[in-house]
This record gives structure tokens, sequence and C-alpha cells, in this order.
């Protein structure tokens, strides 16, 4: 198998004047390739999906046209940002689909983390096929395939996380204009793209997303405790500081209740485990040394801003022996 090597001349893109010379060479590339036919790109909110939305709305403008799916297992705020940046600040021609009653429908009672991420990844196939067909005149389709995607799926280690799973019907020719980019370039282009830094420097989410932070079985309430308090503890690393010092963080509710005491009286609350950990490849990773103050005050806002929770624990486990996220 012969061996992936990045265009020879191909510079390393960490300054905004190489960024912008990458701008610049991708629109004519994207305004070649494409001419007037249209595009479609499934715009999670992700900075790759994020970057590859921006660069075509600059090189072809409304002839994108990007669908976001809010599967109701986002992050607080994130389909709203979407939207503001996309639709109202960049002006694309955006398509909003709030899939969540669908999607939490059909992970009803489902506990084993593999059946939950199938589950996800298959009923997102289905939606945006749904509406793709709705739209006429497709003939492009845009993906936020970066270069260790295609490392990857050529060496063997996973698949193509991007390629494959559409209907047969859906034959669409690929447009990857940040595929020969790797993550921190991808957030360097985005930065002179003037995409917003909580954006361009988003932590790494998994597909299934908070599905695979409610622990076990999906339920709604349960769903709302990881949201708003993932929310409070993204807010306390941004205010002290760390939000650009530890590599993910992130909060996790288990499928059990523990008891607790809340106006003098006995609850049967969930526990909220707080995970922050540091990592140069994700293969392994080291806990975040947290200030017992900042735990403290995490623990004070969270067992009274967030509903049905009485306790929280910090996950001091490495990789190995624990894996970064729970499921």
């Amino acid at each position: 198998m012969p061996i992936l090597t990045r265009p020879a001349s191909m510079e390393r893109i960490a300054t905004p004047a190489l960024a912008e010379k990458f701008i610049a060479e991708q629109v004519a590339d994207l305004r070649a390739q494409i001419g007037n036919k249209k595009v479609l790109l499934a715009l999670s909110g992700g900075v790759d999906s994020s970057v590859t939305a921006a660069l075509l709305i600059r090189a072809v403008g409304d002839q994108l046209v990007c669908v976001h799916v809010n599967h109701g297992l986002l992050r607080k705020g994130e389909p709203e940002q979407v939207i503001r940046v996309f639709r109202e600040e960049l002006k694309a021609n955006l398509i909003y689909v709030d899939a969540t009653d669908r999607f939490l429908d059909k992970l009803a009672g489902v506990a084993d983390p593999e059946a939950k991420r199938k589950i996800i990844g298959k009923e997102f196939i289905e939606v945006f096929a749904e509406e793709a067909r709705k739209l006429d005149g497709i003939t492009f389709l845009a993906q936020g395939t970066i270069w260790p995607d295609i490392l990857e799926s050529e060496g063997g280690i996973k698949a193509h996380h991007n390629a494959g799973g559409l209907p047969d019907d859906l034959n669409f020719e690929l447009v990857e204009p940040v595929r020969i980019l790797f993550k921190d370039e991808v957030r360097t282009v985005g930065k002179a793209l003037g995409l917003p830094d909580n954006m361009v420097f988003r932590q790494p989410f998994p597909g299934p997303g908070l599905g695979v932070r409610c622990v076990g079985a999906i339920t709604r309430d349960r769903l709302e405790a990881v949201r708003e308090s993932d929310a409070i503890l993204r807010e306390e690393f941004e205010k002290n500081g760390l939000a650009g010092k530890v590599w993910q963080y992130f909060t996790i509710v288990p499928d059990f209740r523990t008891t607790g005491i809340r106006d003098g009286k006995r609850t049967e609350d969930w526990p909220v485990v707080i995970r922050a950990v540091n990592t140069r490849d994700a293969m392994t990773a080291t806990v975040q040394d947290l200030p017992f103050a900042l735990l403290q005050h995490l623990t004070a806002r969270i067992t009274s801003e967030v509903k049905g929770v009485s306790r929280v624990l910090y996950d001091l486990t490495p990789k190995p022996t624990g894996t970064i996220e729970w499921e």
C-alpha cells in the first residue's frame, strides 16, 4: 500500500497569512469544481463541518444548502448558535430540523451503548436523506473530512467516519475542502474565516452527543440533567481560565439514584460525575488536577441548579484503565 503524503508544496498552516492563502486557493478550486450547481452539507456545528460550510459560503454563496439536524443530544445552546452564526450572520441557506422527539422515541429503553450509537447513526442518515430528497438540483455533497480521517481509513485503523451510508438514490459527487488539513490547521482556517472561538475551539464531541453521557437507557429528565450540569461546568471552566488548557471536560449522569437530603427530607436523586482530561493523541489520557475550591463551587452550583441531582463526583481515572468517555 502506498504511503499517503500531503502535497509537497503544502505548508503547515500555522499563521493567519497562510490560512488566508489556503482560503483563497480553496475558494478558487471550489468555484471551478462546483460551477453553478448546488451543494448539500450536513452541518453539525463541529469545527470541521463549520469550517467547510464557511469556505463554501465564501466560494458559492447560496448554492450551498446546509442541513442542521438537532437530534436532541446536543449541548446547551449549540443548535441556537448554529442558526445564529450561519443563518443570521453568514446568511447561509440553512435548513433546521428538530428531530428530538423522533430520536428520543427510538432510543427509549435502549441501554446498550453500541445499540444506542447504531440507532443514532442510522436515524441521522435517514433524517438527512429525507431532507435531501426534498431538494431539487443537488449535485454535490460536502463533507468535513480532514487528513487524520484519511490516514486512519487507509491504514485500516477505523472506517472513514464521513464516507458512505447514504441511500443509493442520492448519488452525489463529493466536495471535501479541508481534507488535507490537520485539526489544528482547520482551527486556524476557521479563525481566519471569522467563526466564533467557541465554535472553532469546540471540544471533541462524540457523534452520539450527550446520548453516551446519559449512561444507560436515556430518559428526558436525566438527559436534561446532563445538559444543564455540562453547561455549568463549561461556564466555570471559562471563568477560571481552564477552557483553553484542558483538552476535554464534561459531565455524566449514570442510570441510578442515590440517597440525599434536601430541605430536611430524604431524596432519591442522581449523581453527576465530572470528567476532565488531557491527552496528546486520545490513546492515553491524564486527569486534570482541579483546585479543591473549584470542585466545591461546582458541587454547590450543580446540586442547587440542576433538577434531580444531589451528589457530585470527580472521576480520577486515567486512560488506561478508563476510557475518556464512559460509554
